[in-house]
């Protein structure tokens, strides 16, 4: 299996994370966290809505149970993977985090698109990238990845205003 193909593996595990975010009364957001070696060793779905948490979003969730489980060193070797583009806030949490790498499915302005004018997702227009290029150190951004869009964007269908 070639890195790509790794890559989609764990993008569509981070995908189904979405789904089951969805379906527990969150909004459709998913990711997870893959050691050096190449383990999930966590997954984490929005918790926005049903933890009356603003903060509640998947990637920023996740990193604060990875802060509390592993060290700084070992966050830089291990690589997230998301449904979709972190937004300014989960970039800054990843940043922070130091997860070295991140690993994308569908794009922040796809997203724009499903969501429209929905009072519920008004993100910033940010890239990640452009967060990431604001800081100090050289986190590795791969996505978005043309071939999952679609299927990123399905666990969105009917959710959006």
């Amino acid at each position: 299996m070639n890195e790509r193909e790794r890559h989609i593996g764990y993008l569509r595990r981070s995908i189904e994370v979405s789904r089951m975010a969805r379906t527990a009364g969150n909004t459709p957001f998913g990711a997870i966290l893959v050691d050096a070696e190449g383990t999930v060793v966590l997954e984490q779905g929005n918790i926005e809505v049903t933890a009356r948490n603003c903060t509640g979003h998947a990637e920023t969730a996740l990193m604060v149970e990875a802060s509390k489980r592993y060290s700084k060193e070992e966050l830089w070797t291990y690589t997230m993977y998301t449904s979709t583009e972190p937004c300014a806030m989960c970039a800054g949490a990843i940043y922070w985090g130091n997860v070295g790498t991140v690993v994308y499915a569908m794009a922040e302005e796809k997203l724009v698109g499903l969501t429209g004018g929905d009072a519920r997702n008004l993100t910033l227009q940010l890239p990640c990238r452009d967060v990431f290029a604001a800081g100090r150190k050289p986190i590795e951004v791969i996505g978005p990845f043309p071939e999952l869009e679609a299927e990123a964007a399905s666990a969105h269908a009917g959710y959006w205003v």
